[in-house]
């Protein structure tokens, strides 16, 4: 059974960086797209970011374009996301998701099976 483990998150100041990882037991990553998902308080859950099974291919909302970077690692079997330039309306629980239904990756939460617990992103001053 594939279990995701979000950390990484805090409190930070407009302007600062986190970097969030996504770490798998159980089973490999590899034949997996990942996707990063957040969601605000009082707000729907909303995709940030996926990148598809072999990493060549990587989508970003454009909410996050040019400040978030989404990666992986595969002999830690780990997929991190760096986030520089936060905002505060960044502010969210972060949520790494894992597809073996569709490796290319995708936005839309429903191809995601398996989901982590969580991770809080506070930003602020």
């Amino acid at each position: 059974q594939l279990q995701l483990v979000e950390s990484g998150g805090g409190l930070v100041q407009p302007g600062g960086s986190l970097r969030l990882s996504c770490v798998a037991s159980g089973v490999t990553l590899d034949n997996y797209a990942i996707g990063w998902f957040r969601q605000a308080p009082g707000k729907e859950r909303e995709v940030v970011s996926c990148i598809s099974s072999g990493g060549e291919s990587r989508k970003y909302a454009d909410s996050v374009k040019g400040r978030f970077t989404i990666s992986r690692d595969f002999a830690k079997n780990t997929v991190s996301l760096q986030m520089n330039s936060l905002k505060p309306e960044d502010t969210a629980i972060y949520y790494c998701a894992a597809s073996g239904r569709r490796r290319a990756g995708s936005e839309y939460e429903g191809w995601y099976d398996y989901w982590g617990q969580g991770t809080q992103v506070t930003v602020s001053s």
